[in-house]
């Protein structure tokens, strides 16, 4: 291996080979709002450093893609209005894979069939379950849990 650049590792052949994160929020955000937000600035931050993400919400970290529960994070968690959302913002035009529990999402209300009146739009979400946390932390290089 040769050095570490922004975000990548150059082999002493010149080539790049990019690290893939899995970065999976799990805690609940009604007892550790800021610690979900963190979860959620490094997983944009790895995405702008050029890092291939993929992040799996899951127990009542689901929330967190919920529209009015983000709009609310903020104030709670310590950080300015609108951040969560802005993160958010950052990780789904960034390309992240984002993959939530069904599970988990039925325990707070969210279905398939209601999911386009409660969750932010656009993420591109994929509904899942333990095999898609096992399937997608096997296949990173580094896993980060909030």
């Amino acid at each position: 291996m040769g050095a570490i650049g922004n975000g990548f590792i150059v082999p002493s052949d010149g080539s790049y080979m990019s690290k893939r994160y899995f970065v999976k929020i799990v805690t609940d955000p009604e007892i550790d709002p800021r610690k979900c937000v963190v979860g959620m600035a490094c997983a944009a931050q790895a995405l702008d450093d050029g890092y291939e993400v993929n992040m799996f919400f899951a127990s009542h970290a689901v929330r967190l893609l919920q529209k009015e529960y983000l709009s609310e994070i903020d104030e709670r968690s310590g950080v300015n209005p609108g951040m969560g959302r802005s993160i958010l913002d950052r990780i789904i035009h960034g390309g992240a894979g984002i993959y939530c529990s069904t599970g988990s999402q039925a325990v707070v209300g969210v279905t398939e069939e209601n999911a386009d009146d409660i969750l932010v739009p656009e993420m591109g979400m994929v509904w899942s379950g333990p095999k898609g946390v096992i399937s997608l932390s096997a296949d990173s290089d580094v896993q980060l849990v909030y």
